[in-house]
């Protein structure tokens, strides 16, 4: 009997160990990572969670016009033009960096990006993915001071942002994100304005075809806001051309970084301070493989 009781453990164990083995791999299968929340790393000036991949390499090119009720003088502010170039490099698939140079307030930028939390579906599910991202702002032109003439360390030109980027694809068509945000300015022009500003972004895209979709971005401040400023709402279209994402948009915001369309818009959508502007982003694949 004892004999008998080996022979079934022996031939049993593989059988259990062959069949845990086997629930794994199914599990495996049956979890699937969702893909494709948004088009690009950008919604329309705010970032998604989207992350660019081990060794690709991003560049950003952003255009903000004047604004459209300066009239045909001005050619609806088409006469009126700013422009950031930006580098976004991705260390590993969830961890990027960037950098970047504004010719509004001759601004210099620099991000890091990582993805906490990837949306899956199935047997592992995550409900949400998750990304943690800082800037670190600088005002390089004389402009950034209300007093150029004044002895000002160089502290002062420094902005901070901190922002969750929280985001869901619902189905293929529709994705929601919420971003709340955490900006610091070391210097403002005055007690009226606040140092430190909280803002609760939202933004979702709304796919219309296989490379066209249209999204939409709102940053509400949470803090007073200082007078003559405006919380930032943007829509936009996104047309995929292969390598290349084209977004075109409208906004009341002329900044095309955090810190300056979350804490300093100026432009009113009632009195028709609306800029129109674009993205172009082009990936190039600088992974050591290729």
């Amino acid at each position: 009997m004892k004999f008998i009781l080996s022979a079934l453990l022996l031939f049993a164990f593989p059988s259990f160990a062959q069949e845990d083995l086997m629930s794994l791999i199914d599990d495996d299968e049956k979890t699937q990572t969702v893909e494709s929340t948004f088009k690009s790393t950008r919604l329309i000036s705010g970032q998604t969670t989207e992350t660019r991949s081990a060794g690709i390499l991003d560049f950003v090119i952003s255009h903000r016009f004047g604004r459209v009720n300066e009239g045909i003088e001005q050619f609806y502010g088409l006469d009126d033009s700013q422009i950031r170039l930006g580098l976004d490099y991705g260390i590993t698939d969830k961890l990027n960096i960037g950098i970047g140079r504004s010719s509004f307030q001759k601004i210099v930028d620099g991000m890091i990006k990582y993805k906490v939390l990837t949306q899956q579906t199935g047997t592992k599910s995550v409900p949400i993915s998750l990304v943690a991202f800082a800037s670190l702002a600088i005002k390089t032109g004389s402009g950034a001071f209300s007093n150029p003439n004044a002895d000002n360390p160089f502290g002062d030109r420094l902005y901070y942002t901190f922002q969750a980027l929280v985001s869901r694809k619902f189905n293929t068509n529709f994705s929601l994100q919420l971003m709340p945000t955490f900006v610091h300015r070391n210097l403002v022009p005055s007690s009226a304005y606040p140092n430190d500003i909280i803002a609760l972004g939202v933004g979702g895209r709304y796919k219309i075809t296989k490379r066209v979709a249209i999204n939409a971005e709102y940053f509400p401040q949470l803090t007073e806001k200082a007078t003559g400023t405006y919380d930032a709402l943007s829509f936009g279209v996104d047309i995929e051309t292969g390598g290349h994402v084209f977004q075109v948009h409208i906004t009341n915001s002329r900044s095309m970084i955090e810190q300056g369309f979350v804490s300093e818009t100026t432009g009113n959508w009632g009195d028709g301070d609306i800029h129109i502007g674009f993205n172009i982003s082009r990936v190039f694949d600088l992974s050591p493989n290729k």
